[in-house]
């Protein structure tokens, strides 16, 4: 996965520099093109002629430096790069790409690259766990910047703990899992449905139901890690999602569902259903609130479209998906429900087990294909469920291809 790339490899100012000098050796010696750009500090650790002798490529250094009148330095190199890796990572030049400074060589090319960024910080444990410096990482990575974490070990500073670079081989198997997880679902599009919906009574009251969107924001992220590109549409949340890539739409109510899920449901591949969507809403919706009155009040509810069902009927070569979230006999309803609606999978959950269903950050499943094939997965975060999810579907639809 690394051989015969292009890799534009960031070298910043701290002692772990010498370690990137291995690095440039091993990425060659891989069969990557790797061309070096260093700061004004990381020169004063190792000497550019280094990595020139290793990498075979000159050393930029000097944002003013054209050595081709006929092009831009930094722009030319961020365009030239198929990845970019800064590795040492210090605090300074996270905290520099976070807050869009562009002040040398390094920095105006990281905000001018398309390419995947991945970042080897090596710092002080102290520095390492900072607010400020984890801020920043943070943002970086909801930006679809991707971090290769410090080891722990005895650092040049005689602290011990974590900051220390990673070893190149450490650094290299992590951008190659990497870049064949980022392969899986390339060139493939995603359409997701999440959350809750509202359906208004009057003003002030409404009914909706106990979702949080957790599991649908979890497999929007876990496809969009394997390469897909993925819409997400969403109920009423107090989510954010941590992959800026996503792209997010959001509506309220079951018709407003409906109709955004039909508008992009023919030009994608893979189409899950996880929202849990109103089956009902009032017939009449008031425009003034309804006061107290004695005795009781009755609300006239009619059915909604049944999106799942109205998507399934449409359905050409998508790989549709529906979820299940049931009570009593959980797989019967689930599988009952993947054969009539016609669908290639089904996940089936009882929201009433301990540790699974709305509002909780862990989830139990069975995925069920269109064979009746199950799989069982036990306990675990709602990350870790969509991986399972999305790793069932890329199998399910590579047998269909056979």
């Amino acid at each position: 996965m690394i051989g015969n790339k292009h890799i534009l490899l960031g070298v910043s100012g701290g002692i772990a520099a010498y370690k990137a000098c291995a690095l440039t050796s091993r990425l060659t010696q891989l069969g990557a093109d790797v061309k070096v750009v260093m700061t004004d500090n990381a020169q004063k650790f190792v000497s550019p002629l280094t990595f020139q002798a290793l990498s075979r490529n000159p050393v930029y250094t000097d944002t003013f430096d054209e050595k081709d009148p006929a092009k831009i330095a930094h722009i030319d190199l961020a365009d030239w790069a198929d990845i970019t890796l800064l590795a040492p990572a210090t605090a300074n030049i996270i905290g520099k790409v976070a807050n869009g400074i562009a002040d040398d060589m390094l920095s105006t090319i990281l905000l001018a690259t398309q390419s995947q960024v991945y970042i080897a910080p090596a710092m002080n444990v102290h520095m390492y766990a900072h607010p400020a410096v984890m801020k920043n990482m943070k943002q970086l990575e909801s930006w679809g910047y991707h971090f290769i974490e410090p080891g722990d070990g005895y650092l040049a500073c005689g602290y011990v703990g974590k900051g220390r670079l990673e070893e190149p081989e450490s650094i290299i198997a992590a951008m190659e899992d990497h870049q064949k997880r980022h392969a899986l679902l390339a060139g493939k599009k995603v359409l997701i449905s999440a959350g809750p919906t509202k359906e208004t009574i009057d003003p002030v009251r409404f009914f909706t139901n106990r979702s949080t969107g957790k599991m649908g924001f979890a497999l929007a992220e876990a496809a969009s890690s394997m390469g897909a590109e993925v819409t997400l549409v969403t109920g009423p949340v107090s989510l954010s999602l941590s992959d800026s890539k996503v792209k997010r739409i959001d509506v309220v109510t079951a018709r407003e569902m409906h109709d955004v899920m039909h508008e992009h449901f023919a030009s994608n591949d893979i189409v899950i259903k996880a929202a849990a969507v109103a089956d009902y809403r009032p017939k009449r919706v008031h425009s003034e609130k309804m006061k107290k009155h004695d005795g009781d009040w009755y609300v006239e509810m009619e059915r909604t479209t049944d999106i799942l069902q109205s998507l399934a009927e449409r359905k050409t070569n998508q790989f549709l998906v529906g979820f299940a979230a049931e009570t009593e006999n959980p797989v019967d309803y689930g599988v009952k429900k993947l054969k009539k609606k016609g669908l290639d999978a089904i996940v089936i959950n009882n929201v009433a087990a301990d540790g699974a269903g709305f509002g909780s950050d862990t989830n139990v499943v069975t995925y069920v294909n269109r064979d009746e094939k199950m799989e069982e997965v036990s306990l675990a975060s709602k990350p870790d469920i969509a991986d399972r999810i999305m790793t069932f579907i890329l199998r399910d639809m590579k047998d269909g291809e056979k």
